[in-house]
């Protein structure tokens, strides 16, 4: 079998124009935020359904229906990970090689992308965003054949994520691949959300400067905290509970 992993339901819109083979299976989490805590996985997702106030049977009819794809793919599938660079997309990847990893099949893994953008690029985080067409399809041509060493490593990743353990992270993080060629930069980012001494994490910092020098207007904060910090791939869910922090607090 062959799967197309999409990070989330914007590119699954556009997906089916590339006319690929393959059938799609869409990761709706947004690992990056929030309790990721759980012994099995029974408990992940319901503390996930929980943190998300979202009803238990709907939780799982949307987004762990998804994930148990994964899982239960035959073996010698094809995995096809359609995945950006910044922090929120890394996160939802290294869960996606965990699961990929329990399994334990004689899996061919692939990254696909947005290998189409330059780094200097405006939209080089926002990733698939703007993509055509033949965008994707040029990506998909790019794509990149995860070795079992890197799936290893984004499920180390995941862990390390999940367990809050920073110094691991740090340590994994200046292993080099061509999987993960943002690594270093993404997990930096990561580890400057919880600074030590009391001091506010690199979001509160950014959002609390835009409110006092740009605007203390929601929509117009939003964008701009995009414009300047999109390597955290933040929707503007995310945006909107660290901008309501900073607004209780001033």
């Amino acid at each position: 079998m062959v799967y197309h992993v999409l990070n989330g339901d914007a590119l699954a819109y556009s997906f089916p124009e590339t006319r690929l083979r393959g059938e799609i299976i869409v990761a709706r989490e947004a690992l990056v935020d929030g309790d990721v805590s759980g012994e099995s996985l029974a408990d992940f997702w319901s503390v996930r359904a929980n943190f998300l106030g979202v009803d238990s049977d709907e939780y799982h009819q949307k987004t762990v229906s998804e994930f148990n794809r994964i899982l239960e793919a035959p073996p010698y599938s094809t995995f096809y990970m359609w995945f950006e660079y910044d922090l929120f997309c890394q996160v939802n990847m290294w869960f996606v090689l965990s699961l990929i990893q329990q399994v334990g099949l004689e899996t061919s893994v692939y990254v696909v992308y947005p290998s189409h953008l330059d780094r200097d690029s405006t939209h080089f985080w926002n990733g698939f965003g703007p993509a055509s067409t033949y965008d994707l399809i040029d990506c998909f041509e790019r794509k990149l054949l995860l070795s079992k060493e890197e799936i290893l490593l984004g499920h180390q990743l995941w862990y390390a994520y999940k367990n809050d353990n920073l110094d691991v992270l740090t340590s994994l993080s200046k292993k080099s691949s061509s999987a993960f060629p943002y690594l270093r930069d993404v997990v930096n980012a990561h580890i400057d959300r919880f600074p030590k001494d009391g001091q506010k994490g690199r979001p509160e910092k950014v959002i609390e400067e835009i409110v006092q020098n740009v605007s203390t207007e929601f929509p117009t904060v939003c964008r701009e905290f995009w414009k300047r910090e999109s390597i955290y791939g933040f929707g503007d869910t995310q945006v909107k509970t660290i901008y309501d922090r900073v607004m209780m607090s001033c």
